[in-house]
């Protein structure tokens, strides 16, 4: 007898005696079949289609054949070091895999003894209530792996992992416009303290009413470019202005732009590349104002992108900040040129990430934020701008591009 009808048999013995001879029946509903609903991204999906499993399965049989030639390699004597090395470094990014490939195979077993041990006790109902209640549990467990399974096959944007620039800038409206890229800054700035992320500040431009024209960010912390890469975009808000005396709604827009940091092995900026030029900042005035040439602008030669920073009093500060938003604007072209290049990604994913794209609209009349990719609608305006209700949004986007993300792989991988 396997695992799974030998612990059935073992708790119907005991509950046996704990009854003391009396014959009660489970009072609970069985459902031998049950796949429940779950709660993470991945596992939002519905029970796994048969050809989605089918599809997987190939896949998981290809990785345990890899993996095990790959065990036979370094098991053998005659192996030369550097043979041991690649096969022993290909394994171990393949252990995570293999470890729930293990724990599926494992449970799949169980799963069969269970049906085998339902069928061979019907006249026996206390037991085969307890092997229902077994099976149910194994089958819960077996769709949980097929889901962790299905997600480690998926393709991963390796940038995900890293920190990000936020960039948000004034578009039409005037005024208005310079207000709402405020209160936008201010909303990730409220939701990365709610993350525990770092936020810093690098250059605020302010307008006439003490809005943003122009305002940036470096996001440190986990995973923050893939929680906010689908915030790119525009962003429009419909409201009555302060400057408003009739009371009328105005339409404005803000574009925000999220870009990965970049490492210095990223992008190679060489001296002859970069022009320097340092000047007076302007601002409020005071003691420090336009008494030293602290503010920088550093321009790219080549593909002629021009950064200005004067936020710090520092002309060594300002400089280190100009070339960190430098880099990571020159890291995206290159993941951008990358991706158009490789394949259609970018008009096959949610929305086309393009920053001129209207992404969400901010509607304070109705109370509503509305994103137009998904056609998801939030209903307390005051949340979102509070940074409390951004995951909503955040969290639907992730799901949809996962969803889309398994969409394609069962397409490719039937071909």
């Amino acid at each position: 007898m396997r695992v799974g009808g030998f612990r059935v048999l073992c708790r119907h013995l005991v509950r046996s005696f704990s009854l003391n001879g009396n014959h009660h029946h489970l009072r609970t509903k069985i459902h031998p079949f049950f796949i429940p609903p779950y709660s993470t991204v991945a596992e939002v999906q519905p029970q796994s289609s048969a050809e989605l499993i089918k599809i997987m399965e190939h896949r998981l049989s290809a990785i345990e054949h890899r993996n095990a030639y790959l065990q036979g390699i370094i098991n053998q004597p005659e192996t030369s070091p550097t043979e041991y090395s690649r096969a022993n470094k290909e394994i171990q990014s393949l252990s995570d895999k293999m470890d729930l490939i293990c724990k599926l195979r494992k449970v799949e077993k169980e799963i069969e003894s269970l049906k085998s041990l339902v069928g061979d006790c019907e006249e026996d109902k206390d037991m085969q209530a307890m092997a229902y209640e077994e099976l149910e549990q194994a089958l819960k467990e077996e769709q949980n792996l097929h889901n962790l399974l299905l997600k480690s096959l998926l393709p991963k944007d390796d940038a995900d992992v890293r920190d990000c620039i936020l960039e948000v800038r004034a578009g039409t409206g005037g005024e208005e416009a310079s207000l709402f890229a405020m209160d936008i800054f201010k909303m990730y700035e409220r939701y990365s303290q709610k993350k525990g992320w770092r936020f810093e500040v690098v250059e605020i431009a302010d307008s006439n009413m003490k809005g943003f024209k122009e305002a940036s960010a470096a996001i440190s912390g986990a995973d923050v470019y893939g929680k906010l890469k689908f915030e790119s975009g525009v962003h429009r808000v419909q409201r009555v202005p302060v400057t408003e005396k009739s009371g009328r709604v105005h339409t404005s827009a803000v574009s925000v732009a999220i870009l990965p940091q970049a490492d210095e092995v990223d992008v190679q900026l060489r001296n002859e590349d970069l022009r320097i030029d340092t000047y007076r900042s302007g601002g409020s005035g005071g003691q420090h104002a336009n008494t030293t040439n602290s503010a920088v602008r550093i321009t790219h030669i080549p593909s002629g992108l021009t950064v200005s920073i004067q936020d710090e009093r520092s002309q060594h500060m300002n400089k280190a900040k100009a070339l960190k938003v430098l880099c990571a604007r020159l890291y995206e072209m290159e993941r951008c040129r990358a991706h158009n290049s490789r394949s259609k990604l970018r008009s096959e994913q949610i929305g086309s990430g393009d920053r001129s794209e209207r992404i969400r609209t901010y509607n304070f009349p109705q109370g509503r934020v509305t994103d137009h990719r998904i056609g998801f609608t939030h209903h307390s305006i005051s949340d979102v701008m509070q940074g409390e209700s951004l995951d909503y949004f955040i969290d639907a986007l992730l799901l949809q591009q996962e969803m889309d993300a398994i969409a394609d792989f069962t397409a490719t991988s039937a071909h």
